[in-house]
C-alpha cells in the first residue's frame, strides 16, 4: 500500500510539474499496465460534458445506416481499448497535445437506436451543447451517418465548412434503398442544407466498382475536388497536402476519415472494404498534412470490430484519431 501511495504521489508531483496541475494527460503505461484502468479514449480521465475542455474525444456507437457488413456500433469501444498503447507526445511530428490545452474523454452519444432519422436528430442536438464552448470534438464511430448530424450542429456555430475527406466512397448518393438519409448519402445531404462549403471539399482515396461512371459526377459538379485511389498509387501525398491546405486557407475545416479508405491489407475490420486503397503511412501524411489548418472537428468512422480479429484496425483507427489531436490549433511543438 505504501508503494502504491508513493508512485501515484510521483505521478501526481511529475504532472504538477509538467502542467501546473492544468491540464488532463493520459495514463502512463509505467504508472498502470496497458491491460489495466478504464478504457478511455488513451485513457483520458472521463466527464460527462465539454466544461473546461479545449479538445474531447466522444463515441457514436452506431451502425443502423450501414448497408453492407454491420457491427460499427462496437467501434467506439475497441478503438479505446486500442488506444491503450498511444502514448502522449508525437516524437514524429513533435506535437505535445496533452502540453497545450485540456482534453478528455466525454464517453458516447445516448441516441434512438431503432430509428436512424431520430438517432440523427439527438446527436446533432448533443453535439450542439457539446461545441457550445467552442470545444473541437473528434469523434470515434460509429457508421458513417454521424458525419451529417455532427456537421448540421458545426454549420449552426461556424457556418459552412471546408472538408479532408478520407474514403473509399464518396457518399453523396442521393438516395439508399430509398431513403435519404444512410451512411452513403451524409455529403449529399451537408451540401444541400450548406453544411459544406463544396469548393473547399477534397475527397482522396476514391475506389472501387460503382453502379455507372458517373457516379461521382455529382461530387465534381458541385466543386468537390475528387482524388481517385489510383492517383495516389506508389507516391507521396505530401505535396497534394500543400495544395489542400492552399484550397482551404484559414477557415473552418472538418476531418472525416472513414477507415476504409485505407487499403484493407491494412484495415481489414471495416463494413465496405475495397482494393487498392491507401497505406497507412499515406493516411498519416493525409492527417499530419491537416497541419496549420483551422480545425474545428474531425471524425474515424467504420471501425467493425467483429471483422478486425488481431484489433490492426481499430489500433490504426485510434492512431489516426491522435494525430488528428496533434494538429488541432493551439498544439505546441516541442521541436
Amino acid at each position: 500500500m505504501k508503494r502504491f501511495v508513493r508512485t501515484a504521489l510521483r505521478r501526481s508531483l511529475s504532472t504538477s510539474s509538467r502542467h501546473g496541475g492544468k491540464y488532463n494527460e493520459p495514463l502512463s503505461g509505467n504508472d498502470m499496465p496497458r491491460s489495466g484502468g478504464i478504457a478511455s479514449m488513451m485513457r483520458l480521465p472521463v466527464q460527462t460534458d465539454s466544461q473546461g475542455l479545449k479538445a474531447c474525444f466522444v463515441g457514436i456507437p452506431m451502425d443502423i445506416g450501414t448497408s453492407n457488413r454491420s457491427g460499427t456500433r462496437l467501434g467506439p469501444r475497441q478503438i479505446r481499448t486500442e488506444s491503450a498503447l498511444v502514448r502522449r507526445t508525437n516524437i514524429a511530428t513533435g506535437a505535445s497535445p496533452f502540453d497545450s490545452f485540456q482534453v478528455a474523454d466525454v464517453g458516447d452519444v445516448n441516441f434512438n437506436l431503432y430509428n436512424l432519422p431520430k438517432a440523427c436528430e439527438d446527436i446533432r442536438d448533443y453535439y450542439r451543447k457539446l461545441i457550445s464552448n467552442g470545444c473541437i470534438p473528434l469523434t470515434m464511430g460509429g457508421d458513417h451517418t454521424i458525419s451529417y448530424p455532427i456537421l448540421q450542429a458545426m454549420k449552426e456555430r461556424y457556418g459552412p465548412l471546408g472538408m479532408v475527406h478520407i474514403d473509399a466512397h464518396s457518399d453523396t448518393s442521393d438516395t439508399m434503398l430509398g431513403e435519404k438519409i444512410a451512411h452513403g448519402t451524409p455529403f449529399r445531404r451537408a451540401v444541400e442544407e450548406g453544411c459544406l462549403d463544396p469548393h473547399r471539399v477534397i475527397q482522396i482515396g476514391l475506389r472501387g466498382s460503382t453502379y455507372s461512371v458517373e457516379d461521382y459526377d455529382w461530387a465534381r459538379n458541385q466543386g468537390f475536388r475528387v482524388v481517385m485511389a489510383e492517383e495516389c498509387w506508389h507516391k507521396s501525398l505530401a505535396p497534394l497536402m500543400s495544395e489542400v491546405r492552399d484550397m482551404m486557407g484559414d477557415r473552418p475545416v472538418y476531418i472525416s476519415f472513414d477507415i476504409d479508405g485505407l487499403d484493407p491489407a491494412f484495415a481489414p475490420g471495416t463494413g465496405t472494404p475495397e482494393i487498392g486503397g491507401l497505406t497507412s503511412i499515406q493516411g498519416l501524411e493525409i492527417v499530419r498534412g491537416c497541419r496549420g489548418l483551422n480545425v474545428v472537428g474531425g471524425d474515424l468512422v467504420e471501425v467493425s470490430p467483429s471483422y478486425d480479429l488481431n484489433g490492426t484496425t481499430a489500433l490504426t483507427g485510434a492512431n489516426l484519431l491522435f494525430e488528428m489531436l496533434c494538429v488541432l490549433p493551439g498544439v505546441k511543438y516541442l521541436r
